[in-house]
């Protein structure tokens, strides 16, 4: 048995880069002929001669009447010529070949016909007037392509007018794709699957990038953690027709992770380690003469360091250019914090907002692929950087095309099942509009607002003195800044339990149990005001309530987590105990609202959003959820000009 893998020499990127492209550097697929037809963006293998000229006879450039030119000399308006059609003069279209003695066409628009028989000119033809002689394009035997030239949809034609059929290229790298891991199952088993089984999708999402690059996939079944099997798998991979060798999972440092030693068993691993985050666990070796990468099996690690070193790969092995991601400056909405060393790269959101890009960061962990479902683009933290400032100006590279930006609609602040809703509906109504969600809580939200980091903020801060919701932290919070109150909804709060309510609890007092387990919502959560004060009004301290520093960032999060059994209870918005068939104990009814800056108040995405909430399908829909009365979704309950209120409803 190998010994554990252990990260003894982890390189720097551009260090592994550079190894990396000394040994793969100069591998090239071999020669591959196809058709013409199908040639479209591949890169040609040697230099192509054309096999015929074209054109490859004389022919007409325009329609009109061929001739020859000697039999038109002396022609002028003051001496017209008179030619016989049947001997001197021949009716031709465009493109028709040349009669024989032939060697100028004079333009239909340039000839009076007389009769059926005789045409007259009024000026004489040149030798080779309007006339494609043959090889005025191409020569036969001339060079038409050379090597390395990427076939554009004019060269197709070329070629198949040169006769060429068939055109030499290099060929597409074939990709073995390996999945490992004993907890893997296979999708068509999802419906069964038991806790500990984990669905195999990375293989998909490689394959896919393998396309992507114009590589051929083979997608192969689940090999189990086993020294043994991986190493048989391996064996089959060097000994197939692929290029390039993928091993997804076991490239990290765990008693089961044994990537890295069979590939040093049939080969040599030049890298275990990269300086990057995610995607460190990342192996870089060869075995056979093939290029093999351990690829780690959190899916946001492994699609980075795919990004890194099979991308390039991919397209030099074809001889292609490296395409260069698109980018675009953007002010950044958060402080960044960063490891010193690791070369980071984060996942943001991007909204053009009071007239400038802003970037705002979103989930980091290597196993969160939503990070990268969601995001906009991908902030390159450099590993002798210890973090950005906010407010820092920074290079973002997209994941959706620039003209995006200004169509997406920037939503921060409370988590709320309403604002999916309410992108599905946008989204129905103008196509062009994505709205683009940061779950940071109702406090974070109105940061967002102050700083000038969203479109609106959704936020159900309870006064626990009035009893009001949002004036009061709007007042202390946005001073300077105007903006408008719309109601969204009322909603329940309340106490989520399994099913059945194994635990027998009624309400709030029966948190202090040491047999109960809570799951809390993050400090600045507008549920977690209201839950401190109803600890509060019953004079219980939150050290009294087991769980109380477990946080999650949104009511569905609660919802899984109370149904997955890591807590007895959390509190959360009605709809989403539904939504998990979860029991609901009711606490209460509150506001729920949004906080929209008069800057953006104007603007096509937020006429889209308003025209969504006051319609009658958004509140029927939003009734079927459970736990919302949308009667008066979209009413304005307040105007603050910065300084007060110039309106405020009761």
């Amino acid at each position: 048995m190998p010994k554990r893998n252990i990260y003894l020499k982890m390189k720097t990127l551009s260090e592994a880069l550079e190894i990396w492209s000394s040994k793969t550097g100069t591998m090239r697929t071999d020669e591959e002929i196809i058709p013409v037809t199908a040639g479209l963006g591949r890169v040609t293998f040697a230099p192509i001669t054309a096999r015929r000229s074209v054109p490859h006879y004389h022919g007409a450039a325009m329609d009109g009447f061929a001739v020859a030119a000697r039999n038109t000399f002396g022609a002028s308006d003051t001496n017209r010529l008179q030619l016989d059609i049947r001997t001197q003069a021949f009716a031709v279209d465009t493109g028709d070949p040349l009669p024989p003695g032939t060697d100028a066409v004079i333009m239909i628009e340039q000839v009076e016909q007389v009769s059926d028989k005789t045409i007259e000119i009024r000026s004489a033809a040149f030798p080779w007037q309007h006339v494609r002689k043959v090889g005025e394009d191409i020569i036969a035997g001339e060079l038409l392509l050379p090597r390395l030239h990427v076939l554009r949809p004019a060269d197709l034609g070329a070629l198949l007018a040169a006769g060429a059929a068939e055109v030499s290229v290099f060929a597409r790298p074939r990709v073995w794709v390996q999945p490992t891991g004993s907890e893997l199952i296979s999708a068509s088993r999802a419906a069964v699957a038991e806790p500990g089984q984990i669905i195999e999708f990375n293989g998909t999402i490689l394959s896919a990038m393998v396309a992507e690059c114009h590589g051929i996939p083979d997608l192969r079944e689940i090999v189990e953690d086993d020294y043994e099997c991986i190493k048989r798998s391996l064996q089959d991979a060097i000994e197939s027709q692929s290029d390039i060798i993928l091993i997804n999972a076991g490239s990290s440092a765990g008693s089961e992770d044994y990537t890295s030693a069979v590939i040093a068993d049939l080969g040599e691993v030049f890298v275990h380690g990269v300086a990057m985050m995610p995607g460190k666990p990342v192996i870089l070796g060869m075995a056979g003469g093939k290029p093999i990468v351990g690829l780690p099996g959190y899916p946001v690690s492994a699609i980075m360091a795919f990004e890194q070193f099979v991308r390039p790969l991919l397209f030099s092995m074809q001889s292609m250019d490296f395409p260069e991601f698109e980018s675009i400056s953007a002010s950044l909405g958060r402080k960044m914090p960063s490891k010193l060393g690791l070369e980071e790269f984060a996942r943001v959101i991007l909204g053009r907002v009071e007239g400038k890009v802003v970037a705002t960061p979103i989930q980091r962990g290597a196993g969160i692929i939503t990070s990268l479902t969601r995001a906009d683009g991908i902030l390159q933290i450099p590993q002798e950087q210890e973090g950005i400032e906010e407010g820092a100006d920074v290079r973002i590279r997209l994941l959706r095309p620039r003209n995006q930006i200004d169509f997406t609609l920037v939503m921060i602040g409370s988590h709320d099942n309403a604002i999916d809703l309410i992108a599905n509906e946008i989204r129905a109504r103008d196509g062009r509009i994505r709205l683009s969600s940061s779950n940071v809580g109702s406090l974070g939200g109105l940061m967002a607002i102050r700083r000038s980091l969203a479109h609106f903020a959704g936020s159900h801060l309870l006064d626990t003195e009035t009893g009001e919701y949002n004036y009061a932290y709007i007042e202390r919070y946005l001073k300077g800044k105007a903006v408008r109150l719309v109601k969204l909804a009322m909603r329940e709060q309340g106490l989520l339990v399994r099913k059945g309510n194994p635990r027998n609890i009624t309400g709030i007092d029966d948190l202090i149990s040491p047999d109960v387990s809570f799951i809390n919502r993050q400090a600045g959560a507008g549920t977690r005001v209201l839950f401190d004060y109803l600890l509060q009004q019953r004079g219980i301290s939150p050290e009294s309530v087991k769980g109380y520093d477990q946080e999650e960032f949104t009511h569905m999060a609660i919802a899984v987590s109370v149904l997955s059994g890591r807590a007895d209870a959390g509190m959360a918005i009605y709809s989403s105990a539904r939504a998990l068939n979860l029991d609901f104990i009711p606490v209460g009814r509150e506001r729920y609202d949004l906080i929209i800056p008069e800057s953006a108040w104007d603007d096509f995405k937020t006429c889209c959003l308003m025209d969504v909430i006051v319609s009658d399908e958004f509140r029927r829909l939003l009734t079927s959820m459970g736990g919302y009365d949308p009667t008066e979704s979209g009413r304005v309950m307040g105007i603050w000009n910065g300084y007060e209120w110039t309106e405020r409803q009761v």
